[in-house]
């Protein structure tokens, strides 16, 4: 298992970015979770098998159709245990 945060800045507020990130997580099997951050960016953690979080974060550069992403950063972390992805507050 591999698990990263990572932080994604441009149009990510206000265009459904959590809600797309979360169904994009469930999709390649990725636990974790996603929030807005008060800068404007959005921030998370993913952990999943190392080629499904590589897909994960190759999506978190594109985003959903309504965003315009201009930068997406990632650093490891220490292992923690997710069973799901959640939206947080």
């Amino acid at each position: 298992m591999k698990t990263v945060k990572f932080t994604v800045s441009g149009r990510v507020q206000g265009v459904g970015f959590r809600y797309a990130t979360r169904e994009a997580a469930d999709n390649l099997g990725v636990a974790g979770w996603v929030r807005n951050r008060r800068d404007g960016d959005v921030e998370g953690v993913a952990q999943a098998s190392e080629p499904r979080v590589e897909q994960f974060v190759r999506w978190l550069g594109r985003g959903p159709r309504q965003a315009g992403v201009h930068c997406v950063t990632v650093e490891p972390m220490d292992a923690q245990r997710f069973t799901r992805f959640d939206i947080r507050t």
